[in-house]
């Protein structure tokens, strides 16, 4: 597929009309600049997207971000809503990485006081936030224990005294999932997330420290607690070796549900089940549970978070209590109901690599938020900005309440390991006065900034079709990654 192909609807919204093949269910709407799009067209994910306009059920069209690319069946980027409860469910199209999310939080310490103590703040957040592929967390459960973890979501946090009541409140859902079932969570799941809470995991997982650069919308900021030139901390990640194993299994457990429902699809990893049959179902509250689990291992590493912030500024430095600005999750199908094509429809909406972006007075939302939109986390790729942005109303009816997630790449990981030494790219991000600490550096290599498309074009893509607004702007202080 090429650009050509393309119907431009403005210079940041074009179109695959449902014309183009005749087995789509809808058009695919695209946000993205032409310059974007040069990139997009590299890989398959424009393809992905037309593919998953064949799911059965579908309403509206498909959208993608500009942040897109290649995934498993469903790209990276992408939004698909299905009619609730007939339409399918798709695990490809929400991701392996269950509720993979960001969760931001906010200080009144001032960046450039800070300064002389950062390196022992990235010294001390790589201690108490473990990381690496397969590497336990820093709470290991009972099988009995973890259930009650999928069950609960962050709630099970705040009984255990890692979470506070403000903590849940500016967390998507409240941290926890209705309708999250345990008991469709395979054994070998668990047995894989039980040893995990609390932990950092590796690919383009991180914990960052940043300054907050510049503000553009400062009602929002204010709200938010955000403030030019003091200290702020992004933490992403998500289910771990759980979600993964949970999309694996019902993955495995589709290829039968589609051949038993008579479901013909064009990519075999588009495999789905209809909601409202027992194999979509289960694999909704495994899904449920999964995102329970991810919300309370992003809970711990706040909490550790907060451990090294007082044992490094405490005594030190004043306003050093982190406050959490919101909690979102990037990789997940949640029912929500729209309006498409004048009526309001029960959907299921399958966001991977993308993020709810609900506008001003969205149901769910915190009180406070009520009046600004829900805030929206678009993280970097260690040396280049992370933004701030708010839902708006034009995203709720153009883009099912979503937007981008991130910079989204444009170089895969085993080509950046080849084209970047990990040594050199530290020392190029030190010497730009980024403390990093990484567990390898061939890990680090794979997150290389040029292996990623620009941010700031990504944001202001979304900024200027109206579906996100921009409120503050990040730079990178120090990173860890797994």
């Amino acid at each position: 597929m090429n650009i050509q192909d393309l119907v431009k609807i403005s210079d940041y919204e074009w179109e695959i009309p449902q014309s183009f093949r005749g087995d789509m269910r809808g058009p695919v709407r695209i946000f993205a600049t032409r310059r974007l799009l040069e990139q997009i067209v590299n890989d398959k994910s424009l393809e992905q997207a037309v593919n998953a306009t064949t799911l059965p059920g579908l309403v509206g069209a498909v959208v993608v971000m500009p942040d897109m690319h290649q995934g498993y069946g469903f790209p990276i980027g992408g939004v698909a809503a299905t009619e609730f409860p007939g339409g399918v469910v798709s695990p490809g199209a929400i991701g392996y990485d269950i509720n993979c999310g960001v969760r931001l939080l906010a200080s009144s310490i001032e960046a450039e006081a800070a300064a002389p103590h950062l390196d022992a703040l990235a010294t001390r957040l790589d201690q108490y936030s473990p990381s690496g592929v397969g590497k336990d967390g820093m709470v290991k459960v009972s099988i009995p224990e973890l259930e009650r973890v999928l069950r609960d979501g962050a709630r099970w946090a705040l009984k255990n005294g890692y979470a506070s009541q403000a903590d849940l409140a500016r967390t998507e859902e409240g941290g926890a999932f209705k309708g999250a079932d345990p008991r469709k969570v395979s054994q070998r799941a668990k047995q894989r997330g039980r040893t995990q809470l609390g932990s950092l995991g590796a690919g383009n997982h991180f914990i960052e420290v940043d300054v907050v650069d510049e503000i553009f919308d400062q009602q929002a900021a204010a709200v938010m607690g955000l403030r030019a030139g003091r200290l702020a901390v992004q933490i992403h990640c998500g289910s771990r070796g759980l979600g993964h194993q949970v999309c694996s299994d019902y993955v495995r457990e589709f290829q039968g549900a589609v051949q038993r429902y008579g479901i013909r699809l064009p990519d075999r990893e588009l495999v789905c089940a209809p909601m409202d049959s027992p194999e979509g179902a289960a694999y909704l509250g495994a899904m449920r549970a999964a995102a329970n689990f991810a919300f309370v291992n992003r809970q711990l590493l706040a909490h550790a978070a907060r451990r090294a912030f007082e044992e490094t500024f405490a005594g030190k430095l004043q306003g050093w209590e982190l406050r959490q600005v919101y909690d979102i999750t990037h990789n997940m199908g949640k029912i929500e109901t729209h309006e498409i094509g004048g009526r309001r429809v029960k959907v299921c909406v399958h966001r991977k690599g993308a993020t709810r972006a609900f506008g001003p007075g969205a149901p769910g939302l915190p009180p406070e938020y009520q009046v600004i939109g829900q805030p929206v986390l678009v993280p970097g790729s260690m040396g280049t900005a992370s933004w701030v942005l708010v839902g708006t109303s034009e995203s709720m009816t153009r883009s099912f309440g979503s937007s981008c997630h991130g910079a989204g790449r444009t170089m895969s990981r085993s080509r950046a390991k080849k084209e970047v030494r990990g040594d050199a790219l530290r020392s190029q991000l030190e010497r730009d006065g980024i403390h990093i600490r990484a567990g390898s550096m061939r890990g680090l290599a794979e997150e290389a900034p040029q292996a990623y498309k620009d941010v700031d074009a990504v944001v202001q893509t979304v900024s200027a079709a109206k579906i996100a607004r921009k409120v503050a702007r990040l730079r990178p202080l120090a990173v860890i990654k797994g």
